[in-house]
């Protein structure tokens, strides 16, 4: 009887710490995740207003170096 105690404490100990690793591993590559997305979404909206800037620029030349030589 002593001995089954022993074993299903050890086993619900075992369990108990197994699940609580799992988490801290999950949350961990959670956040990894998150920053990830977050730092290549940054990245691509900058890029994306350097593109709208330079099509703008192109569709839409400034007049103001004709107008200083002329």
């Amino acid at each position: 009887m002593m001995l089954r105690t022993r074993v299903l404490w050890f086993g619900v100990g075992f369990s108990v710490v197994g699940a609580a690793i799992a988490q801290l591993i999950w949350r961990d590559s959670w956040t990894d995740r998150h920053a990830l997305f977050s730092d290549t979404k940054q990245k691509f909206d900058a890029l994306e207003a350097r593109l709208l800037n330079l099509e703008a620029t192109i569709s839409n030349p400034k007049s103001d170096s004709g107008q200083a030589e002329g």
